[in-house]
């Protein structure tokens, strides 16, 4: 279809964003008349230029250290430096690339007969309208629901103006691998690239006014930054200015100290979206940080326009956007059907997992925040090297920090860091969804020996928990 610039096209539903929005459309709106709006290449950040795309590159990085740190297993191996093109082919020409045009295929075709596409830009122009266009030709559109899934993006400090400079959406795809790189920030994005780009034998200096993944439970936040100090060029402190020398950036800090690389990639936080969208233009308000204001089904506070993933949630997480878009598209069929919403935003429990080196997942509380909310506290902090895989590994910086009620046996906290930690937290994680009893779970099941996860069963049975008679 054509779009048009006097009249408006009409739809049951709009969907702003191909991240976790366009999981949305399923058989339950078959029978609607829908469009998607999508600028950039369908399947949004994690597809293009985040969580995927980096661990692919984090798996090479860890191939990489592996070959540098295998004395300890008494094997010789030698790391001769990363075939950069080879790697950026086998992430993106070869695999990411082909699933975002295949997606935005799928949806433009046969398969999809209810389904317009529109590929410029979206804004608010009115209540339930919005100023887009298809294949350049500008358009309005107005709907009876509206999913916002728009997303974030990198946020760039004003120091930044009038250099040169990369973000995650392209420090991936450059031509060659940089020589020196700064990382301007400590969190999530900085540290996995990081780990990508020293490994892979580029020189890394990070320039970070706080202690990395400063939200880490203590114990594991001061481990890993210990490791981090001794492995990267750190430098603490604020960037005061900025300017292009010869053969790279350079980076003044309020130290007076200099920093001078190749390359900068700035990972500084992430903003989200909602303001490119014109959002208040059609009645949805942004809250101070600038994230559409939700209720606890998605609403947002236009009549029929709904709100998910990191345009909206606290949460700027892959499977936090995927399960807030099952809420979503039930309570959206639900107003389709006159009917009062029912699916909450899932929020509780939320793990989430850097892969960095060494790797971290975390879920549920951290100790202090335990023990400000008045728990009956008891804590377990079991390394990875006390049980026979850890022996294997001969690992030293693994360790898992579980928290728990003592009086109740409920585990309120867990905190990983070592190998495999994303996927070892998925037992703690299912004995909170499941609100599993600690005194229950060692023994009523089985820990296959000597796997890593008898670091886990150990971890509990370390816990101080209250067992009564009887």
């Amino acid at each position: 279809m054509a779009g048009a610039t006097v009249s408006a096209t009409h739809y049951d539903l709009i969907i702003i964003g191909t991240g976790s929005g366009n999981s949305i459309l399923d058989e339950r709106f078959d029978d609607k008349r829908v469009a998607i709006v999508e600028h950039g290449k369908f399947g949004g950040t994690c597809l293009n230029v985040g969580c995927i795309p980096t661990k692919m590159y984090v798996l090479a990085a860890d191939t990489a250290f592996e070959a540098r740190d295998s004395a300890r297993l008494g094997i010789d191996l030698e790391f001769k430096g990363a075939d950069w093109p080879a790697i950026v082919d086998r992430v993106f020409t070869n695999r990411i690339d082909l699933i975002a045009a295949g997606g935005e295929e799928y949806r433009r075709g046969d398969s999809c007969p209810n389904v317009d596409v529109y590929d410029m830009p979206a804004r608010f122009i009115g209540e339930r309208t919005l100023s887009t266009g298809q294949a350049g030709e500008a358009a309005t559109i107005t709907a009876e629901q509206i999913i916002i899934a728009a997303g974030a993006r990198p946020r760039i400090p004003s120091w930044a103006e009038g250099v040169s400079y990369h973000t995650n959406d392209d420090i991936m795809r450059l031509p060659e691998q940089p020589k020196s790189l700064t990382i301007v920030g400590g969190g999530f994005i900085a540290m996995e690239f990081a780990h990508v780009f020293e490994a892979l034998g580029t020189d890394v200096t990070i320039v970070s006014r706080s202690p990395f993944l400063r939200t880490l439970d203590a114990t594991i936040g001061e481990q890993f930054n210990d490791i981090a100090q001794k492995r990267f060029n750190v430098k603490r402190g604020s960037v005061v200015s900025a300017r292009e020398v010869s053969g790279g950036i350079e980076l003044v800090l309020d130290d007076d100290s200099v920093v001078t690389s190749q390359h900068l990639l700035i990972a500084t936080g992430r903003i989200p979206n909602g303001d490119l969208l014109d959002a208040p233009t059609g009645g949805v308000e942004l809250d101070p940080s600038g994230r559409v204001k939700v209720d606890e089904y998605g609403r947002t506070t236009a009549d029929g326009v709904w709100a998910l993933g990191d345009v909206s949630s606290p949460y700027q997480l892959k499977h936090v956007a995927n399960a807030e878009a099952r809420a979503v598209g039930t309570n959206v069929i639900s107003a389709f059907n006159g009917e009062a919403p029912t699916r909450t935003m899932p929020h509780e429990h939320v793990p989430w997992a850097v892969f960095t080196h060494p790797q971290i997942a975390t879920v549920g509380l951290t100790e202090d925040q335990a023990v400000a909310a008045g728990y009956d506290v008891t804590v377990k902090v079991q390394n990875y090297g006390d049980v026979a895989y850890g022996w294997a590994l001969e690992d030293s910086t693994g360790v898992v920090k579980l928290i728990a009620d003592r009086s109740n046996g409920r585990l309120l906290g867990a905190h990983y860091m070592g190998p495999q930690a994303s996927t070892l937290i998925q037992q703690a994680i299912t004995i909170m969804a499941f609100d599993l009893d600690l005194r229950e779970v060692p023994r009523k099941q089985y820990w296959i020996h000597p796997a890593l996860a008898e670091v886990t069963e150990n971890a509990i049975l370390g816990l101080d928990l209250t067992f009564t008679e009887g």
